[in-house]
């Protein structure tokens, strides 16, 4: 086992682990509700960046519905930045248990 060898590779992918996390955190996803009537942008941070609504989708005699769609389209975001953030760190994670390091 050659240790120096073994820290070159954790080094490398601690670097690559990094540079992932950062594109997770700055790609866009949307999510959207009720065909389109809300949609809602969101960071790879789960940071909501915009939410949108479709002037049909507002009835002031239902608000209980647009609420219900806002909180589907905002939902439907996170979902997606989760899976982005997901993709893009899963296949380094699987790497690090190639190291063959104890615990990881």
């Amino acid at each position: 086992m050659d240790l120096n060898k073994m820290m070159q590779q954790a080094q490398k992918m601690q670097e690559e682990l990094a540079k992932a996390q950062e594109e997770a955190r700055n790609q866009i996803v949307e999510g959207s509700a009720g065909g389109g009537a809300v949609t809602v942008k969101a960071t790879g941070a789960a940071r909501l960046t915009e939410v949108k609504i479709n002037p049909k989708a507002i009835d002031p005699d239902d608000p209980e519905t647009l609420e219900d769609l806002v909180l589907a389209a905002t939902n439907n975001a996170l979902d997606a930045a989760e899976s982005v953030t997901q993709s893009k760190l899963g296949g380094l994670m699987g790497g690090l248990e190639g190291l063959g390091l104890p615990g990881l």
